[in-house]
């Protein structure tokens, strides 16, 4: 599977040295205190947090997604601990 555009390497040539680099595109997004997207990011560390406080070695895939009046967590997560939310 091809990468992103955004995350394959471009090849071009410095002018001062005439020498080929490779340099990577990066793009990030900032969102305010308060949105949707930190309140999903708070509650999918929590469930990490806890995973890996009580098992290293757990294995975490948890997203998290809210509306009004809903909070949805989901994902996998393969322990031996026993995690109380």
């Amino acid at each position: 599977t091809p990468l992103p555009t955004s995350l394959t390497p471009q090849t071009t040539t410095n002018p001062s040295t005439m020498a080929e680099e490779e340099i990577f595109l990066f793009s990030s997004e900032s969102v305010n205190e308060g949105h949707p997207d930190k309140i999903c990011d708070q509650i999918s560390d929590a469930v990490l947090d806890a995973c890996l406080e009580k098992d290293p070695h757990a294995k975490v895939a948890c997203e998290t997604c809210v509306k009004t009046g809903m909070v949805m967590v989901f994902g996998e997560i393969s322990t031996t601990a026993n995690i109380d939310f």
